[in-house]
């Protein structure tokens, strides 16, 4: 080593560790005025999801339009609606991972529909299997999270009657809600291996039938120890008492969906105290996404705009 680099190393070598004192000593390194610290606290971020275009009643609005859509918001992702995918091939899904990163917008869930509650051990299995197909495809568009469901008894037949019922149906008769929480638990079980190796958090939603409550709801995330099993909190899906409902779950929440009924809910409606709701998932340092689920009849564009701002503006106050 020549004498002149020798001379260079030692003087740099000198000069960071005296640079490391300073700044563990606190007496020097100061911030310029107007600049931000490099650990600014971690805000929650504005999604929105692809259902808020498409409430099973109109043709399909393609996803790739509700992208666009978010982007032009300035929205940080979209929560994607397995339904509402037009293929499932290979071609499609790195499309749709293209366009996204292209306009700036994460794609962060794969919202499925699944049912775990059957007595026929073949149905059950039909579920697992395609769970398991439905973590193969978030982890090829690199999604980091399913919305999954409990599944419930179908009593009801429809789902105008299930909503007409406030989300309440009795058993199959011979069985109980505890044999349905069994087949539950243990088909999620089933899955979560799975859902390890490809990196997919499987988010169990406060949906119909089981987890239609947080006693429901908690009761199977507390029986399962894995760190891929979490917990998707739709502030719309209590219908009675709902700000103490939400209080309970929050703790345990991974992701948020936020429900808006602009122009009127299609099944029901609630007048929802976003403000209330924010300072909530505050209290419990919730940092993740808040996906907007505009379930109201007024335009899409219209009424996912309205729910953008007044979101933000309860996340400001």
């Amino acid at each position: 080593m020549t004498s002149s680099r020798r001379q260079f190393l030692q003087k740099s070598a000198l000069g960071g560790a005296a640079l490391s004192g300073t700044a563990l000593s606190g007496t020097a390194l100061s911030i310029p005025v107007g600049s931000q610290p490099l650990a600014e606290k971690h805000d929650i971020k504005l999604a929105v999801s692809s259902y808020s275009y498409w409430h099973f009643r109109t043709p399909k609005v393609p996803i790739e339009q509700v992208i666009d859509e978010a982007s032009v918001l300035g929205l940080a992702g979209v929560d994607v609606l397995h339904r509402q995918m037009e293929s499932e091939e290979p071609d499609y899904l790195n499309k749709l991972k293209r366009h996204a990163f292209q306009k700036g917008v994460a794609l962060i869930s794969l919202s499925i529909h699944q049912d775990f509650v059957s007595p026929d051990e073949g149905e059950r299995q039909e579920a697992i299997d395609h769970t398991k197909h439905c973590i193969d495809l978030a982890h090829q568009m690199g999604i980091p999270s399913i919305r999954l469901n409990s599944g419930r008894w179908g009593t009801s037949g429809s789902f105008d009657t299930l909503m007409a019922n406030r989300g309440i149906e009795d058993p199959i008769e011979g069985y109980t809600d505890d044999d349905a929480f069994g087949w539950c638990i243990n088909s999620i079980e089933q899955c979560l291996p799975y859902a390890e190796e490809k990196g997919v958090l499987l988010a169990l939603e406060n949906h119909w039938g089981l987890t239609s409550t947080p006693e429901g709801l908690l009761r199977i995330r507390k029986s399962i120890d894995s760190d891929w099993l979490g917990i998707l909190l739709d502030t719309g899906n209590f219908l009675e008492e709902p700000y103490d409902k939400l209080k309970v779950v929050a703790p345990y929440a991974n992701f948020i969906q936020a429900k808006t009924y602009y122009g009127g809910g299609e099944w029901y409606t609630l007048d929802l105290d976003y403000k209330r709701i924010i300072k909530l998932l505050r209290d419990v340092n919730y940092q993740g996404y808040i996906s907007i689920e505009f379930e109201g009849k007024e335009e899409a564009e219209s009424g996912v705009r309205k729910s953008v701002e007044m979101l933000r503006e309860a996340l400001s106050s």
